[in-house]
């Protein structure tokens, strides 16, 4: 086969799969991130660079956005929203970290394809994603790709989307957000 049959398959993957998101449950997480103070992303491996993206367009959309473990993170308060994604949601530095934020009360979404799963059962608000080898029985979110990379992409997909529906309600566009570009590369 060749790479390029590889790319259209790829992407016939990713234009299925999203049709497998609940609509309502993203209209809510857009809705939190408008009424949260500050957001808080985390995740780990590739996930973890998905969510990272996504802190960086927030960020250039004027929102108070970190992620977590950095040096310059602010700190989570009452009126905060974490954003985790994990396949799993078994994974244990999520589970740490997802425990803390209830703790102190914030509010917690999760992306994951485990609605039952530890972090699941924790968040406030759970988005179910397809998209792991442990999916691959399902043959809607079945995946030629290696290990997780189905979810990863469609994570990375999944909250751009998020992104323009905010820059939609904020009336932001590209050159606006330019503006918080950073400069100095």
């Amino acid at each position: 086969m060749k790479t390029s049959d590889y790319l259209g398959q790829v992407l016939q993957e990713l234009s299925q799969a999203g049709t497998l998101i609940a609509n309502e449950d993203l209209e809510k997480l857009v809705e939190h991130i408008l009424h949260s103070k500050k957001i808080f992303v985390y995740g780990a491996g590739r996930s973890g660079f998905m969510l990272k993206s996504f802190a960086m367009r927030m960020m250039h959309m004027g929102i108070d956005a970190y992620v977590v473990g950095e040096t310059v993170t602010a700190t989570y308060e009452k009126d905060d929203l974490l954003i985790v994604g994990t396949g799993s949601g078994e994974t244990k530095s999520i589970i740490t970290i997802v425990e803390k934020a209830k703790s102190i009360g914030g509010n917690i979404a999760a992306l994951t394809i485990s609605p039952d799963s530890t972090v699941g059962k924790l968040a406030n608000q759970v988005i179910k994603m397809p998209g792991s080898p442990k999916d691959r029985g399902n043959e809607e979110a079945k995946s030629l790709q290696p290990m997780g990379s189905l979810f990863e992409q469609l994570l990375l997909i999944v909250l751009d989307s998020v992104i323009l529906k905010y820059m939609e309600i904020k009336e932001l566009d590209s050159n606006k957000m330019y503006g918080k570009h950073a400069n100095l590369e």
